[in-house]
C-alpha cells in the first residue's frame, strides 16, 4: 500500500484493472469503492479523491475502454488490402465486444449519474461508437477503392450496421444469450458477401 500523499504510478489503470477483476470474479454487485481500492492495493479513499465516487469511476472506465477500441479502429484504414475484409471487421468488432465485462456495462446503464456522464462525454467528443463507425467507414471506403468490396457498396451503412449491432450486443450481453462473437461473425459475412 502506498503512503498517503505519494503519487502512485499508473493509478488509473491499476484501479480500472482491479474493478474488472472484481466484476469478472464476484459480479457487478461486489464493485464498491473499498473493494476496488483493496484489490488494487491502494488506500481506501484514493478512488473518491481521484474520481469523486464509484459512479464517476465506472463512467471513466467505460469511456477509457471505448477510447482504446476507437484507437484500434483508427488504425484500420491503413490495413486496407491486408488480410480479408471480414477478418479486419471482425477484429475491431470483437475488440469492442471484449472491451468491457457485461457486468460493468450493466452498472453503467443502471446508474443514471454514470450513464449521463458517459453520454455527455461522448456528446462532447470523447472517442466512442461514432469514432469507431467513422474509422470503419474510412476503412471500407479504402477497401472499395481497392476493389475488395462490391461496386456501389454503401460503406457508411455497413459501418453503422456493424457498430449498431455490436453496441446492442455489448449493452444486452448476459449469461444464457447466444455467443456475441458468432453473431458478429455472421453479420460481417453478410455485410461483405459479394
Amino acid at each position: 500500500m502506498s503512503p498517503r500523499g505519494v503519487a502512485i504510478p499508473g493509478l488509473r489503470e491499476r484501479l480500472f484493472d482491479a474493478a474488472e477483476r472484481i466484476v469478472a470474479r464476484d459480479g457487478a454487485s461486489a464493485l464498491t469503492s473499498r473493494a476496488i481500492t483493496g484489490e488494487a492495493g491502494c488506500a481506501k479513499g484514493v478512488l473518491h479523491t481521484h474520481f469523486g465516487g464509484v459512479d464517476a469511476f465506472v463512467a471513466e472506465l467505460v469511456l477509457d475502454r471505448f477510447a482504446r477500441t476507437a484507437t484500434e479502429a483508427a488504425k484500420l484504414p491503413a490495413r486496407a488490402g491486408q488480410d480479408t475484409v471480414a477478418d479486419n471487421l471482425v477484429g475491431v468488432a470483437l475488440s469492442l465486444l471484449n472491451s468491457l465485462d457485461p457486468g460493468v456495462v450493466g452498472l453503467a446503464m443502471a446508474s443514471h449519474a454514470t450513464s449521463r456522464a458517459i453520454r455527455e462525454a461522448l456528446a462532447a467528443g470523447a472517442p466512442g461508437f461514432t469514432a469507431i463507425q467513422g474509422a470503419l467507414t474510412d476503412y471500407l471506403d479504402a477497401e472499395l477503392r481497392l476493389g475488395r468490396l462490391t461496386d456501389g457498396a454503401d460503406t457508411a451503412a455497413m459501418a453503422l450496421a456493424l457498430v449498431g449491432t455490436v453496441h446492442h450486443l455489448l449493452m444486452t450481453g448476459w449469461a444464457g444469450m447466444p455467443d456475441p462473437r458468432e453473431q458478429t461473425e455472421r453479420l460481417v459475412a453478410l455485410l461483405v458477401s459479394r
